[in-house]
């Protein structure tokens, strides 16, 4: 398969990604916050987004399941750990913890970038240090063997 038609794939999956987090008001921190504080300011319009996603990743693992390989690449790429365990646990919570901090997750902060907006500069200079101290503390079964 071309590389070059996956990547476009990818690209364009990007930007229709990027473009539906600009227009469902996901990359304002502070529409974000608004949906994750339960008080006399929540504002519930955000289900609807999620709502949406979980509907449209219902249908392509739909479709998933009939493909026998992908379009752009040989095979399907999957996870191999299929439990919940701890460490699964731990990562959703601190991702749960930094989004509602923040109000940013990496997809909407990578858009945020694009805008210049100086917190979206912010959470991913403290999200790539967190994913940096977790290579040197915490994943030594990732690192490769010394030869």
């Amino acid at each position: 398969m071309s590389t070059t038609a996956g990547n476009l794939a990818a690209l364009l999956g990007g930007t229709v990604f990027g473009a539906g987090l600009v227009v469902a008001g996901m990359t304002d921190p502070d529409k974000v916050l608004a949906f994750l504080t339960l008080d006399t300011q929540w504002d519930p319009s955000l289900i609807f987004v999620m709502g949406a996603a979980v509907v449209v990743g219902v249908m392509g693992f739909t479709l998933l399941g009939r493909l026998r390989k992908p379009l752009f690449a040989d095979s399907f790429l999957a996870p191999a750990a299929q439990g919940i365990d701890a460490r699964l646990l731990g990562g959703a919570g601190l991702f749960g913890l930094g989004w509602g901090i923040a109000g940013f997750c990496p997809g909407p902060a990578v858009v945020g970038l694009l805008t210049l907006d100086g917190r979206a500069l912010v959470f991913m200079a403290t999200f790539c240090a967190g994913m940096w101290l977790y290579e040197l503390w915490l994943s030594p079964d990732l690192k490769p063997a010394q030869a």
